[in-house]
């Protein structure tokens, strides 16, 4: 009978997917044609589990080891814990029932047929513990075991398979791998607390701190050139030279006559200013060395209209998101050079998608500078007004001032001019005044900013904060005119100035 072979020892070859298994039969059931190992190994290894079911249809061989009669002597000497015997395949002890190495095998014939397998499923061995009572039991085994356990995916054949994890009980064969990967020795290392004052009694500071010590005085020995009392800096800052150079000087611009008031870049130069004669002297050396009206009148619209798009917020408030909110220009100009001026700065304003509204009074007869540049102000299609009333009623983002002449004073006493610059002083805007006139003049609209060309003139505190404009004029233009020039500029074509 079936109860017969309880007890005995048995091999139970399961193919080369799911390898041999090697065990004490617990059970077998004739009516779900099923058999049971107490004390498994697999391939030679003890399983984790302390026991295993196969299907019939999973076995290709079965051998039997010993009957139960002769395991019964066995266990009587040995016990049921002996961890001294050795399985025939790996040759290590382990834990559980000992399985003789040297009795000889009795082949049984499968007398059941193996059932065609459904496509996709993988012949497994049915564990007969729930999740629960294995995950306890694996809980409850030494450290050593777990160490043994570790090490069995790399003790095994490299042409050796791993079995297959069934669908239904896929749960816990997963937490058997995860404890495959991660068991190791975490016991070890939760029980121990990290001693922060043992190893903090290992670092001697004063020897630390005292050998970065000498390694910063070797620095600096290093870098100084060794001449005695010599006080070498310690520390440089990231943009800092350390390599001698000349001295710096100041003090590169010097004007033929002592300057009235004088100027300062950012980084310290010197920037005089000169009078309204010397500047037009140089304009005029300038434009005959090719420098025309054209292309000064080009340079500084450009120049100009970049400080605007600056001062109206630049790359934050010109985005493509901000269409809906364009910023808004008044552009005040007067039938002079300086409103030419002012007409180029909005012609490029408007190809920068900023609305720009221009105010030009009415003459019958106007510069040629002012016609074409006004010519090229229409192909834009912004709004051009001749009268103060439709100048916008509610403040708007700029209003730029080319209201002022340096020599055509008479222009404030104009209706058009008072009404105008009455308007710029009521809108609350801030103002841009481009090329202002000097000290001398009072000026009609305050001003937050100037713009100077070439050099800047004398300007009074009403003018602002005071900018300079790089026009293109070359170094000996300047010395035509008895200054010496090195241009202020650096990498700008506008900069601030600061007053001395």
């Amino acid at each position: 009978m079936a109860s017969d072979w309880v007890g005995s020892l048995v091999s139970i070859h399961c193919g080369p997917a799911l390898g041999v298994y090697q065990g004490q039969v617990s059970s077998v059931d004739q009516t779900s044609q099923t058999i049971s190992l107490r004390y498994p190994f697999h391939n030679g290894v003890k399983c984790t589990v302390p026991e295993v079911t196969f299907s019939a249809m999973d076995i290709k061989d079965l051998k039997i080891l010993e009957i139960q009669k002769n395991l019964n002597e066995i266990l009587k000497q040995n016990g049921p814990d002996s961890n001294t015997t050795s399985t025939q395949h790996s040759g290590r002890k382990d834990k559980g029932v000992g399985i003789p190495v040297n009795i000889a095998p009795v082949t049984v014939p499968n007398n059941t047929e193996t059932k065609p397998q459904e496509e996709g499923v993988s012949p497994v061995p049915h564990y007969s513990k729930s999740y629960g009572d294995r995950h306890v039991d694996m809980a409850s085994q030494s450290k050593g075991f777990r160490r043994r356990h570790n090490s069995w995916s790399s003790s095994r054949a490299p042409n050796q398979a791993t079995p297959k994890k069934n669908g239904l009980k896929n749960g816990g064969n997963m937490k058997n791998k995860d404890d495959e990967c991660f068991g190791d020795c975490i016991d070890d290392v939760l029980d121990e607390d990290f001693d922060f004052e043992g190893n903090l009694a290992l670092f001697d500071k004063a020897a630390v701190f005292s050998q970065i010590d000498s390694s910063e005085r070797r620095g600096n020995g290093a870098r100084s050139r060794g001449t005695p009392g010599e006080q070498t800096p310690s520390r440089y800052r990231h943009d800092e030279n350390i390599l001698e150079a000349k001295p710096v000087v100041y003090r590169q611009i010097t004007v033929p006559q002592p300057s009235t008031k004088e100027y300062s870049t950012d980084s310290g130069l010197v920037v005089p200013s000169i009078s309204f004669e010397l500047h037009k002297r140089l304009l005029a050396a300038a434009e005959s060395h090719g420098l025309s009206l054209e292309r000064r009148l080009e340079m500084t619209g450009v120049c100009a209209s970049q400080m605007a798009l600056t001062l109206l917020g630049g790359p934050n408030r010109l985005t493509p998101k901000n269409v809906h909110q364009r910023p808004t220009v008044a552009l005040l100009c007067g039938p002079h050079v300086q409103g030419a001026q002012g007409i180029s700065c909005g012609r490029h304003l408007a190809n920068h998608e900023v609305e720009v509204i221009l105010f030009l009074p009415n003459f019958v007869k106007m510069l040629e500078a002012i016609t074409s540049e006004l010519a090229l102000f229409r192909k834009t299609g912004f709004k051009l007004v001749s009268n103060v009333k439709d100048l916008p009623e509610t403040p708007v983002d700029l209003v730029i001032n080319c209201l002022d002449s340096h020599e055509n004073g008479f222009l404030r006493d104009q209706p058009w001019y008072k009404t105008a610059a009455d308007w710029a002083n009521q809108n609350r805007a801030p103002v841009l005044s481009i090329d202002p006139p000097v000290s001398g003049q009072a000026h009609a609209v305050e001003a937050k900013w100037s713009l100077s060309l070439g050099l800047p003139l004398p300007l009074s505190e009403g003018a602002g904060r005071v900018y300079l404009c790089d026009i293109g004029i070359p170094r000996q233009v300047f010395q035509e005119v008895g200054i010496k020039y090195l241009s202020p500029f650096g990498c700008k074509f506008v900069v601030p100035l600061h007053s001395e």
